[in-house]
C-alpha cells in the first residue's frame, strides 16, 4: 500500500466523520427544545465537523493554494462561531428566552434589573440575607447563590 493510498483513506475518514458531526449538529438544532441547547449544537459539533471536513480536503487536494484557503476558512470558523454563540446566548438571556431554573450558575443575574425586567416568574427566590438563590439545577448538586458559591446546609 502506497503513502498516497493511506493519505486518501485518512482523508475519507476525516470527510465522513466531519459530515456526520455536521449532520448531528443540524439535527440538534432542529430537535433541541431550548435556545442554549440549540446554540451548543450549532457551535460545538458543527465547528469540529467543519474542521474535520477541512482536514479531509487538505489531505485530498495537497496544493499550496488550496491549503492556504483551507487554513483561512478554518481560522475564520474558529474565530466567528464562539463569538456568535456568545452573542446569541446573551441576547436570549436578556430577552427572557432562557429558563433560568436550568442554569447551574447564573453569572448575569447581578447585572439584570431588580424590578423583574424580562425575568420569568419563579426563576429564583431571596434568602433571609437578601441573596439570590437558584434551585432546580440539572446536576442535582443543590442550591447555589447568585455569585456561584454553594450554600451551606446550616444557612
Amino acid at each position: 500500500m502506497s503513502v498516497g493510498t493511506v493519505v486518501d483513506w485518512l482523508a475519507a475518514v476525516a470527510l465522513v466523520s466531519g459530515a456526520l458531526l455536521s449532520l448531528a449538529a443540524g439535527i440538534g438544532v432542529l430537535r433541541f427544545p431550548d435556545v442554549l441547547d440549540r446554540m451548543h449544537a450549532a457551535t460545538k459539533p458543527q465547528v469540529l465537523g467543519v474542521l474535520l471536513l477541512l482536514v479531509g480536503l487538505a489531505l485530498r487536494l495537497r496544493t499550496a493554494a488550496d491549503l492556504g484557503m483551507i487554513v483561512l476558512v478554518g481560522v475564520f470558523q474558529l474565530a466567528t462561531a464562539p463569538v456568535a454563540a456568545q452573542m446569541i446566548g446573551r441576547a436570549a438571556y436578556r430577552s427572557g428566552r432562557v429558563d433560568r431554573s436550568l442554569l447551574d450558575v447564573d453569572e448575569l443575574a447581578e447585572h439584570q434589573p431588580e424590578d423583574g425586567g424580562s425575568r420569568p416568574e419563579g426563576s429564583g427566590s431571596r434568602s433571609e440575607h437578601g441573596e439570590q438563590r437558584r434551585g432546580g439545577s440539572r446536576s442535582g448538586r443543590g442550591e447555589q447563590r447568585r455569585g456561584g458559591s454553594r450554600s451551606e446546609p446550616g444557612e
